[in-house]
């Protein structure tokens, strides 16, 4: 019986637990394209409105209603698209949490079709991720060629005309960072080794993120910097805005995780998203009690994690719906990141707002619970 079920499972068709964007958003984007009548830059997908109107949402003149992927400032999008349109490349820039990598994403899923040709940095990300590697099996038996050699995703898309991604773009070495620089400035990229270069064709560009909290890890150098226009992704400006962005992605990830929808999650996430705000920003919501911040972002990003898995203890150990005890410890584990003096401003906070506020009394209980 276990080994039936093992073939079975084997070739079953495996379905994506984090689709890229192209395939999950597939209907969409096809039907932008279908009713798109302007201009397209050369190999886009979508002029530069539907990648946008992608990215904001909207309803189509047929009716079809495209989703926000980004809840923020529409002049923010339309200059990072109308970026992708010229020849400078595009660093999207802002705190940990602000949808950096899932609005780079998403552009490149409008723009290429295609999200995945991606570099991620990290303190270890060597040069040849950004320029080329090499097939060591064919290059021992038999010397540097054509065949030998491995493309690296910012290769493929200058070949390709397709938009290529770097993640955290300041964690990676700065003399690997500085690989860019002939690539963004000349749009070649040289293999010296086979006496030959690759140069980009129309349709190639490069979207970058970069975490300013890294500021001083491995910050890019006035050359590297020029080549990119850079756009500054804000903190959503309204506990409304921050609210629906949480909301949304809460039901997508539970879709995909097969949660039961919120029967009425709305006071539960507010309440998450107060108390990530008020200590992020220092001062309570009313403007009238300031408060101390902890060490750690308390992004949207952790706001999302704190409520997702709130749900999935309350559908797996609870009766379905969101309450506080079900976000209470996610809640401490993600300001308690110093044991020491984050613990201090955890407990203040609970003793001087929380505590004090109407409604919540079932909140702070919860809270003090779990930080006894």
């Amino acid at each position: 019986m276990g080994n039936s079920n093992k073939q079975r499972a084997e070739s079953a068709p495996q379905e994506a637990l984090r689709p890229h964007a192209e395939t999950a958003f597939a209907g969409e984007l096809a039907a932008l394209a279908a009713q798109d009548d302007r201009p397209r830059p050369a190999r886009w997908n979508l002029s530069p409105w539907a990648v946008a109107t992608y990215l904001l949402g909207g309803t189509l003149p047929d009716g079809t209603v495209i989703t926000p992927k980004y809840v923020g400032p529409r002049r923010i999008v339309e200059v990072a698209v109308t970026t992708l349109a010229t020849d400078r490349a595009l660093l999207l820039l802002g705190v940990p949490g602000t949808a950096k990598t899932w609005v780079s994403e998403h552009l490149a899923a409008a723009v290429s079709g295609d999200s995945t040709l991606l570099v991620q940095g990290t303190a270890g990300t060597p040069e040849e991720a950004i320029r080329y590697g090499w097939n060591y099996a064919q290059l021992l038996a038999h010397g540097p060629s054509r065949d030998a050699l491995v493309p690296s995703p910012v290769m493929r898309a200058m070949a390709d005309g397709m938009t290529a991604r770097v993640e955290e773009l300041t964690r990676i070495p700065a003399d690997v960072q500085d690989t860019l620089i002939t690539i963004l400035s000349e749009k070649t990229l040289p293999i010296p080794e086979l006496g030959a270069e690759v140069q980009a064709v129309p349709g190639f560009n490069l979207i970058a993120t970069a975490n300013d909290r890294d500021r001083g890890v491995n910050e890019l150098s006035s050359a590297l910097r020029r080549r990119f226009n850079t756009v500054v992704l804000p903190l959503p400006e309204s506990v409304q805005a921050e609210v629906d962005i949480v909301s949304r992605r809460v039901e997508q990830l539970g879709r995909s995780l097969d949660l039961p929808r919120l029967p009425d999650g709305t006071e539960g996430i507010l309440r998450v998203v107060t108390v990530f705000r008020e200590l992020r920003g220092g001062v309570t919501d009313d403007g009238r009690t300031k408060v101390k911040s902890p060490s750690g972002t308390l992004s949207t990003a952790e706001a999302i994690s704190v409520v997702t898995n709130g749900l999935a203890l309350a559908a797996h150990f609870g009766d379905g719906v969101l309450r506080p005890t079900d976000v209470a410890a996610g809640i401490l584990g993600a300001v308690v990141r110093d044991p020491a003096a984050d613990r201090v401003v955890w407990q203040e906070y609970l003793e001087t707002v929380v505590r004090e506020r109407d409604g919540w009394k079932d909140f702070y209980r919860a809270c003090r619970e779990v930080s006894a």
